[in-house]
């Protein structure tokens, strides 16, 4: 196996929305765990989830770290995503889940830990606009780097192109990136959305230069506008398919 394979091989399996399991370093690793069946979650918007997991928590097995990018959310953290937390022996997000939930370790910006020989770094998310913080809140990404893997961006809920480039200049190279998609939009800011849509994420891609990209968090849920069938017709017509992997539903796969 070359080298740049070896720096572009992930295992991961998607099981809906923003939850993806991987192994990395060694070590299995879940983000945003939502694990729900289908129904509404009334709150300041109502979030009406279409679709339940393609696998159950079972299924998935166990699980040595959560990357929570926020708690706030039913879509990013619902009820049996809360309930799997406190068997998982590491949970790193943002410092106000970590007033929140008991157990969970949380990171400021650009705040590195080392878990189980990997350094994560926390990285910066916009969930909207400039100035959406109020409403939609704190969100955080992060890094994963360590000897001989990808070093694999996982970019949280964020709307930001220009965050994303920040990230790609502080980081260096970034060799595969999981981007939260679907311009989901509540309402809450107009046409602005509150996750990259299709063209800010090419954008986002272009960012990020080599990185192969593996877009979730875009279906499932009623609040998403766009599909990916969309997101993968604008990545083609830009010349960039080559750099999309669409994981599948339920099924482990390898970048």
């Amino acid at each position: 196996m070359n080298a740049t394979i070896e720096r572009t091989a992930l295992e991961i399996l998607h099981t809906g929305g923003p939850t993806l399991r991987f192994r990395y370093a060694g070590s299995t690793w879940l983000t945003d765990p939502t694990f729900d069946d289908p129904g509404d979650y009334p709150g300041g918007v109502t979030l009406h989830k279409l679709a339940g997991p393609a696998i159950s928590p079972q299924e998935v097995g166990p699980v040595d770290i959560v990357l929570l990018s926020h708690d706030e959310h039913a879509d990013n953290l619902d009820d049996a995503g809360r309930a799997l937390l406190p068997t998982v022996p590491t949970v790193l997000s943002t410092p106000g889940a970590a007033t929140r939930i008991d157990g969970v370790r949380g990171l400021e910006d650009w705040e590195t830990v080392v878990v189980r020989g990997v350094q994560v770094t926390a990285v910066p998310a916009l969930h909207g606009p400039e100035g959406c913080e109020p409403i939609t809140g704190i969100v955080t990404g992060f890094v994963l780097r360590a000897e001989g893997e990808p070093t694999v961006y996982i970019s949280g809920d964020n709307a930001s192109v220009e965050v994303v480039a920040r990230i790609a200049e502080r980081i260096g190279r970034i060799d595969i990136a999981v981007l939260h998609v679907g311009a989901a939009n509540v309402g809450h800011f107009g046409d602005t959305d509150l996750t990259l849509n299709a063209r800010t994420a090419l954008l986002a891609a272009e960012a990020l230069g080599d990185a192969l990209i593996v877009p979730i968090h875009g279906e499932g849920w009623a609040h998403f506008t766009e599909t990916l069938d969309h997101l993968e017709r604008v990545f083609r017509y830009a010349g960039r398919a080559d750099r999309l992997r669409i994981p599948p539903l339920g099924h482990p796969a390898v970048i």
